[in-house]
């Protein structure tokens, strides 16, 4: 965690925004008093969109159909 004054944080703002959006935790003081913490701001994950992909996936019929003895025991790792 890095701790710099005020006066320093003014003067190199672009380079602590740097070491931030790195993961470091910089902390900003007014003298010896940590004041506020600079950190990345959290991005909101993107909304799902549904119906996305629709008539670019296709589902047979035999997709529903029980597997044959045989694929249930390949499935199923049995010999």
């Amino acid at each position: 965690m890095a701790v710099v004054t005020v006066h320093k944080a003014k003067t190199n703002l672009s380079k602590l925004i740097a070491r931030a959006l790195a993961g470091e935790e910089i902390v900003i003081a007014r003298g010896r008093q940590p004041v506020v913490r600079l950190v990345p701001v959290q991005r909101a994950p993107p909304k799902r969109m549904f119906g996305r992909w629709k008539g670019l996936i296709r589902v047979g019929k035999e997709f529903f159909e029980p597997l044959s003895e045989e694929e249930l025991r390949l499935w199923e790792g049995r010999k």
